[in-house]
């Protein structure tokens, strides 16, 4: 098996909606039949707007011909603080490896690619939301549990946004 790990450009813009659409109903167990049309039109604008501004890293793997897997990073700026003065962050999503690929060390491997991208950037706060699945990698690479952390999850309805209690 020889693997090619390519760093995503604009020319593989569908590549990556359709991967993105592949995570979400993979990480969501939603089937064929859930519609994702909204999903693709904004991973399209999304993809579109950050990697021509440099806001995006993706990386796509493949076994020859065949998707295996992906990774991606996004980068954005916070207030400065003591701890990140420049208040230039990293958030790492859409890990993936097809189920016939996984303990190979292809997620390892693009979760590298990925903090190397971000330090070359000069970023020193990586966050993400592990899954179970991923949760012994991210620990392994050294990542932490942020017990300081919180979020406010709103839900959609049809008239407004309301706070979900």
């Amino acid at each position: 098996m020889e693997l090619e790990y390519r760093k995503a450009a604009l020319d593989d813009l569908e590549m990556l909606v359709k991967t993105r659409v592949e995570v979400l109903r993979a990480a969501n167990k939603l089937d064929e039949n859930v519609d994702m049309s909204e999903v693709k039109k904004e991973s399209r604008n999304y993809y579109l707007n950050s990697l021509e501004n440099g806001l995006h890293t993706a990386y796509l793997v493949f076994d020859g011909n065949n998707f295996v897997g992906t990774g991606g990073i996004s980068y954005y700026a916070v207030m400065p603080t003591f701890h990140n003065p420049t208040g230039q962050k990293a958030y790492i999503m859409n890990m993936y490896t097809r189920p016939e690929y996984r303990r190979k060390g292809i997620a390892a491997k693009t979760l590298d690619l990925l903090v190397q991208d971000a330090k070359s950037r000069g970023i020193t706060a990586i966050s993400l939301e592990a899954t179970d699945m991923g949760r012994k990698l991210y620990e392994k690479y050294g990542f932490l549990d942020m017990k300081s952390e919180m979020e406010l999850p709103f839900q959609k309805s049809t008239d407004n946004i309301s706070v979900k209690r």
